[in-house]
């Protein structure tokens, strides 16, 4: 296949300066100089000679600018030569055909007030050339006639005859940059008529033999440019679970306005919505050799181009049939043991070289270790790679037979530097933190949490040892979906200006949709995540009886564990009115309780970043959270001294402390209702894009490649 290569921006042309040009040729054709405002001295054996200006009849001007007749001197013949054919550019001054010295002039701009003067001067050589006005009658004539047309603007132009000392010199202009004054003559036939010359604006001298200097247009972005391949399980909107596919989505989209060529390659599950699988396009396919006995398996490539971002899908119906992308260790080892390798193997088919491969979590986790090993000779050796670890306690952990067989990677990276956990298992994520060039997580609390014993799944000597290439970058959201002024799902739009009214209504709606108590004075808690231990739900459920005080509403929207599920549906009975939940995963609905909600509760037992609040703040929804990971770098406490802040925040795991935190949010609510405002107004004022997350990332590719 022939190798894609990146496009690099073309820089916009700006107006040139087109070059002089000159309607007739003089004899001698003299070289072109510029010229200054004062006149050479001449010679002294040339002082001694006078010559007198004779000034002409308008029948031998024209006689002479047709080349008819070659007089001695013509110091007020110049002025004529404008009127024999129209120019574009800037003045020219016919060169004397005789052996004068050179035939100086003068272009100015005049008030718009004045007509146009056109002065003849007699050159005396005895002397510096001086310049009179020669106030002849037939000059004036010619004179009157040319200001009569145009009153606007005239250039004045001064001709100048020097004696025989030297060959004859001309001056060229060139005009400014900007725009290009034009200039309108008409030459009659019967008599030598003269229009006046309108300008746009004043041109300036230079030299003739200097090249005009175009300035470059600005770039779509200043910094160079990079290719990055990002390789992951998942992305938004053919599959996703959970923030792995939000961020795979958002982020090439933001890189591509950074100055990247991006390309996302992805398994082709069988689970992808029809309306993206039928707008796939087929790159090609292969055969490659996978496991340790040799056993081979086909690759397809499948390509789907949005937003500026190429999706190649990686096509295989025995891996990649299942209904859903996670289903077993036992399937998930060898799906992602082969994805790894096929996301390489298809970019080497390809020919398509990046600069940056960015891989994705432990499902991606082997393409450093391949890329390292059985594609060492390839190009694709060049690249840099980066790993972005998006939730550490998922690893691919298995037994080393089982991943050396499947993977076919040599022995040598079965070691407890690499792959090898314990005694008998192999950790796919530890290898690729071993191999990749760089570490990043999506924050800067979590890079230093997962560090620690508590935070770091087993992992944290490792990540110490590696920490020289570690760092956080903060997530973003992507404004295109998650925003209240345009988000055609909810029941009211509304931005910062109208944000009071429209969230009452929205909540109004809300209550009725859900079958809560339709209720302004309610205080309405949102809880939208998966229901697992991990985002702190054991808290939220010992404290929720005492939450319930007659003025809190409580909305749950989720999936996850049965005990955690079974328990909210009980609150809703006991609550009725009060507590719904939700146990499903909505899109729609889920935008809905980020409007019509007062706050939205995220406990997290820890969070690499979250999103959950960056979109509750965004919609003007007020956090409540644990200070951990993303949600820490994110919501600023709120200080009731001095009324800033963004959010209500609680530092250890325990439910006493989130129940005080729930209080303060209530206190707030109902006690100084303006400040409250304030804060929502706050929150909906913060920049919370991808844009600056972006350019953080590009840096770190630019830093990798330089």
């Amino acid at each position: 296949m022939p190798k894609e290569k990146s496009v690099k921006l073309s820089d916009k042309s700006k107006p040139t300066v087109k070059p002089v040009t000159e309607e007739r040729k003089v004899e001698p054709a003299p070289k072109a100089v510029a010229v200054e405002r004062k006149a050479e001295p001449v010679k002294k054996e040339a002082a001694k000679k006078e010559v007198t200006a004779e000034v002409k009849t308008e029948k031998a001007v024209t006689a002479e600018i047709a080349g008819k007749t070659a007089p001695k001197a013509e110091p007020a013949v110049a002025q004529k030569a404008m009127a024999e054919k129209p120019v574009k550019a800037a003045e020219k001054t016919a060169a004397a055909e005789n052996p004068v010295k050179a035939a100086e002039k003068k272009a100015a701009a005049e008030k718009p007030t004045k007509a146009a003067e056109k002065t003849a001067t007699a050159a005396k050589p005895a002397k510096a050339v001086e310049k009179k006005a020669a106030a002849e009658k037939p000059v004036k004539a010619a004179e009157k006639k040319a200001a009569a047309e145009k009153p606007a603007k005239a250039a004045e132009k001064t001709a100048t005859a020097e004696k025989p000392a030297k060959a004859a010199e001309k001056k060229a202009t060139a005009e400014k940059p900007a725009k290009a004054a034009e200039k309108k003559t008409t030459a009659a036939k019967k008599a030598p008529e003269k229009k006046a010359i309108k300008e746009s604006e004043p041109v300036k001298a230079v030299e003739e033999s200097k090249p005009v200097e175009e300035t470059p247009a600005e770039a779509h972005n200043a910094t160079p440019r990079r290719s990055v391949a990002f390789i992951g399980s998942e992305c938004y909107p053919f599959v996703k679970t959970g923030g792995l596919g939000d961020v795979m989505y958002a982020l090439p989209k933001a890189l591509v306005k950074q100055n990247c060529d991006v390309k996302v390659i992805l398994p082709k599950y069988k689970c992808i919505p029809w309306e993206y699988q039928e707008k796939m396009v087929y790159r090609g396919s292969f055969q490659m050799d996978l496991c340790a006995d040799g056993r081979s398996f086909y690759v397809g490539i499948m390509e789907y181009v949005w937003d500026g971002v190429v999706y190649d899908f990686i096509d295989n119906e025995e891996f990649f049939s299942d209904g859903n992308p996670y289903t077993n260790l036992v399937d998930d080892i060898p799906k992602y043991c082969y994805f790894a390798k096929a996301a390489l193997a298809a970019l080497n088919y390809m020919d398509w070289i990046p600069d940056i491969i960015h891989c994705h979590d432990w499902q991606a986790a082997l393409v450093p270790v391949y890329l390292r090993t059985q594609f060492v000779n390839t190009k694709l050796t060049t690249a840099k790679t980066i790993l972005t670890i998006h939730n550490l306690r998922f690893q691919g952990i298995y037994d080393i037979p089982t991943i050396r067989y499947w993977s076919g990677l040599p022995d040598h990276v079965f070691n407890k530097d690499v792959l090898k956990v314990k005694y008998k298992d192999a950790n796919m994520l530890k290898g690729g933190l071993a191999y990749a060039n760089a570490i990043t997580t999506v924050s800067q609390t979590y890079a230093g949490e997962i560090q620690s014993a508590y935070y770091g799944e087993t992992l944290d000597a490792h990540l110490r040892y590696h920490s020289g290439k570690l760092r956080g970058i903060v997530n973003g959201i992507d404004y295109d979906i998650w925003n209240p002024d345009t988000d055609d799902r909810l029941y009211e739009n509304y931005n910062i200006t109208n944000v009071l009214d429209k969230k009452k209504e929205n909540k109004r709606k809300l209550q009725e949709e859900l079958g809560l108590a339709q209720d302004d004075h309610k205080f309405v808690i949102g809880l939208v995540s998966r229901l697992t231990n991990q985002k702190g739900l054991d808290l939220v459920a010992s404290i929720l009886p005492k939450v319930m005080d007659g003025h809190t509403q409580v909305v749950v929207l989720g999936t996850g564990d049965r005990n955690y599920e079974d328990t909210f549906r009980y609150y809703e009975g006991a609550y009725k009115g009060d507590v719904c939940s939700n146990i499903m995963y909505d899109e729609t609905r889920a935008h809905r309780i980020y409007a019509g909600a007062d706050a939205l509760l995220v406990p997290s037992r820890f969070e690499p970043c979250g999103l959950t609040q960056l979109i509750a703040m965004h919609y003007g929804t007020v956090p409540i959270v644990r200070e951990t990971g993303g949600l820490k770098d994110t919501v600023e406490p709120y200080n009731m001294y001095s009324n800033m802040g963004n959010g209500f925040t609680f530092d250890r795991y325990e439910a006493g402390l989130l129940l005080d935190a729930i209080n303060r949010a209530k206190t707030l609510y109902f006690e100084s209702r303006w400040c409250w405002d304030e804060m929502v107004q706050r929150d909906m004022d913060k920049d919370l894009s991808w844009e600056k997350s972006a350019k953080q990332y590009k840096d770190l590719y630019l830093d990798l490649t330089r």
